[in-house]
């Protein structure tokens, strides 16, 4: 499966503890990376400075959705994933 145009799901809601180009000290969950472009790209997609979390979050049905769903959808299935793996506090 491909990522959808337009998505950047996988790069707005998980949060990424390891340092980032222009994030070093990683990124909060809901926040956008500083990465993201306008037109939900990853500027580092393909680098070798992208963060190896990155590379393995790859699109799927499950995380993505159907072909005709929003990027919400996405938003959504990460954001209660990152939830669910967050130790308790």
């Amino acid at each position: 499966m491909d990522c959808k145009a337009g998505c950047g799901a996988c790069c707005i809601a998980p949060s990424i503890h390891s340092p980032i180009p222009g994030m070093p000290n990683g990124k909060p969950a809901g926040v956008p990376c500083v990465n993201l472009t306008a037109d939900f790209k990853c500027q580092l997609f393909g680098k070798p400075e992208r963060p190896a979390f990155c590379g393995s979050l790859q699109p799927s049905l499950e995380m993505c959705g159907e072909a005709n769903q929003p990027r919400e959808y996405a938003i959504e299935w990460l954001s209660a994933l990152e939830s669910a793996t967050q130790p308790d506090r």
